[in-house]
């Protein structure tokens, strides 16, 4: 009875937990069946296909930089944001203004990339106003380019209120004696970063990255909205191929689901690796 009421909370939290376990479970399988199911039965044919596909090896190319590009803008941007304006950050209006942002849905925001920063957008329009560009055609393409900018800048600005998310806790949690320490001991700003900070960022950055890049990589919204004819998202490729007329593609379709699932499954069990060790080191550092 004591055990009950002291997990009540986990417990009422289980069936939504299982609900969507399931749910995910179920996909993940019946995406696997579907990607290795032919009319002659089971095949590895759609992965054969599609690894031999140059539309596809250089979708998922694409897909990777522009992912780690921006998960990489969002964690560094994220962090400096959360360093040097922690002491605002206390301010609940400061917070919720940064943490904004996240109450909207990834669409809105490459909608509106469209609506400022396209060619026939407001700041071609503004700039072609003031005369500082001859026409709208001058400025310059940031939607829907071969280089996926558009997709880059949406997606760096959407998630840097979700890193910021993730570490300001750290901040909150850190003994405010270590950096003095540091300092006595004649280290400087660099040192105390890197001796205090880094170690108990570090973990929690991997985490907010892996979680940041694994949704870059499968999402679908905004590679549609701001991408180009090629090379396309996986996401854009997967669903195209899935919609399309011909059937026969629909295996291929599901081969590249699994193989995008494949790449965030490796890169998962890699960072916790890489956390559980750099964890393990601060509980044996703290005496745990």
């Amino acid at each position: 009875m004591k055990w009950f009421k002291s997990n009540s909370w986990s417990l009422a939290l289980l069936p939504a937990f299982l609900f969507t376990f399931c749910l995910v479970v179920y996909g993940l399988f019946m995406a696997a069946q579907e990607s290795v199911t032919t009319l002659n039965g089971f095949s590895l044919d759609a992965y054969e296909k599609i690894f031999g596909n140059e539309a596809f090896l250089q979708s998922l190319k694409y897909s990777l930089s522009i992912a780690f590009v921006s998960t990489t803008l969002s964690l560094l941007l994220g962090l400096l944001l959360t360093k040097f304006l922690f002491e605002t950050l206390k301010n609940q209006l400061a917070r919720t203004v940064v943490w904004l942002p996240m109450l909207f849905p990834h669409f809105v925001w490459g909608y509106m990339m469209i609506l400022l920063f396209s060619q026939t957008g407001w700041f071609s329009t503004l700039l072609h106003e003031l005369s500082i560009i001859d026409s709208p055609d001058q400025f310059p393409v940031l939607t829907n380019d071969r280089y996926g900018i558009g997709i880059i800048i949406t997606y760096t600005l959407k998630e840097i209120p979700f890193v910021v998310l993730m570490l300001l806790p750290v901040y909150a949690q850190l003994n405010r004696d270590l950096p003095n320490v540091v300092r006595t001991l004649g280290g400087n700003k660099w040192h105390v970063f890197k001796t205090v900070e880094w170690p108990w960022l570090f973990p929690v950055l991997m985490e907010a990255g892996l979680i940041v890049f694994a949704f870059i990589l499968a999402a679908f919204e905004v590679p549609y909205l701001l991408g180009t004819t090629y090379p396309k998202m996986v996401s854009v490729l997967a669903y195209e191929w899935f919609y399309q007329g011909d059937w026969s593609k629909r295996p291929e379709s599901f081969a590249v689901m699994m193989t995008v699932t494949a790449i965030i499954f490796g890169m998962l069990i890699v960072l916790l690796s890489l956390v559980s060790r750099s964890r393990y080191r601060l509980m044996k550092g703290n005496g745990m």
